[in-house]
């Protein structure tokens, strides 16, 4: 009989590429244990969510000792696949996307921005911080021949609609959405929409509200 998969929430799955990045800062340290109090601390996550994570996978820590800092950086890089490198592609260099040429994800070995595309791209292509950039029009071909079925977007949402139904075409698979754009895609593809002015708005919000709770 198979295995049954167990079903992981989608809020701690989105906490785990926290934990690992933590994790590896305590074992750079040379840290051998750590504990879910000492981990709150350092993450400021509460102590028993941390433990209610850890629990969709079994017994990862022993009642008096911990958690082996070792183990469970090891036990995170393989479930997040850290092993394998991810080339991802970037459309869009405007300034947002200009940024993430310059930073291209240098602290994770494991993933990098290999190709990019923006308008202003000559058809010959150009070099930008050691990223080949190509005009939106090669963007199937180039896709292809990368194997590349992750992107990032950042263009203007006036286009963001039209571009997704060319990836969605050619089977892209994941797309981290800079626009504000909430975008039509088949079930088989994964958005993640960040929309950096909802996210200031809701910050501004939280602080107004802790600002009058504070007062009552």
């Amino acid at each position: 009989m198979a295995e049954e998969t167990v079903k992981i929430p989608q809020a701690t799955s989105k906490r785990l590429p926290l934990y690992y990045r933590f994790l590896q800062n305590f074992a750079n340290s040379g840290k051998k244990r750590v504990s879910s109090s000492e981990l709150s601390e350092a993450m400021k996550i509460d102590a028993a969510t941390i433990r209610r994570d850890f629990s969709h996978f079994g017994a990862l820590g022993r009642k008096g000792y911990g958690y082996d800092v070792d183990y469970l950086v090891s036990f995170f890089r393989k479930t997040l696949d850290q092993d394998e490198e991810t080339d991802v592609a970037l459309i869009g260099v405007g300034s947002l996307g200009h940024a993430f040429l310059k930073y291209n994800f240098h602290k994770n070995h494991n993933t990098r921005i290999a190709v990019a595309f923006d308008p202003k791209a000559p058809p010959e292509g150009k070099i930008m911080a050691d990223i080949p950039v190509y005009p939106p029009d090669q963007l199937e071909e180039r896709l292809a021949d990368l194997g590349i079925d992750l992107v990032i977007l950042t263009v203007p949402s006036r286009v963001a609609q039209k571009l997704t139904d060319r990836l969605a075409q050619i089977g892209v698979k994941g797309i981290l959405n800079f626009t504000s754009v909430r975008l039509s895609v088949p079930e088989s593809i994964r958005v993640h929409t960040i929309d950096l002015s909802v996210e200031l708005q809701s910050l501004i919000y939280f602080i107004k509200n802790d600002v009058k709770d504070s007062q009552l």
